[in-house]
């Protein structure tokens, strides 16, 4: 090897251990390699078949983020949206295969002790035809998802308006 080649090994030998290193200690073997520590929160990269909402409520539990705001994009093999449909209390699901995530957009927060996921995207289809709403499933395609996490300093937790009967977000009483 040349001295040149060889320098370019070590350097890129030391980059890839300072990345493996910039996860907690805490986090889980599934989702090692997956993220890394921002100023303002966390970066995620996730590949083909990673479940998008199952990876951010992992996070939340492996970091202990007290809330957090998210936007990504990315490649899906499905997307599974759904209109909520209030007199049935339920949502109605509609999956679209192959599309690009053009915007995926949502918040982390916490009910009955478990991360609480709330995203919402806008996918486009080969022709350019785009469908959107509530994200009910993603899952990553060829290629990858990048989503961009913003922590909140503040714990923030989900309840059940008895109203509507919907998941709502609730903010700290001062």
């Amino acid at each position: 090897m040349t001295f040149f080649t060889r320098m370019a090994s070590l350097l890129t030998l030391g980059i890839t251990l300072s990345c493996m290193g910039a996860h907690s200690a805490a986090a889980t073997p599934e989702m090692k390699g997956k993220y890394m520590k921002t100023p303002t929160g966390y970066l995620m990269v996730l590949r083909h078949g990673d479940n998008v909402l199952q990876n951010l409520e992992q996070l939340a539990q492996d970091e202990k983020i007290p809330s957090a705001s998210f936007v990504g994009i990315g490649f899906m093999s499905e997307a599974t949206f759904g209109f909520y449909d209030f007199t049935r209390k339920q949502f109605d699901p509609k999956t679209y295969r192959n599309v690009e995530m053009a915007n995926m957009t949502g918040s982390i927060a916490w009910k009955e002790g478990k991360p609480s996921i709330h995203a919402h995207g806008t996918v486009t289809d080969g022709t350019f035809n785009g469908a959107g709403g509530h994200l009910l499933g993603l899952t990553v395609g060829t290629g990858s998802c990048e989503i961009t996490v913003t922590v909140h300093p503040e714990r923030l937790e989900r309840f059940t308006d008895p109203e509507i009967q919907a998941n709502v977000l609730g903010l700290p009483q001062k």
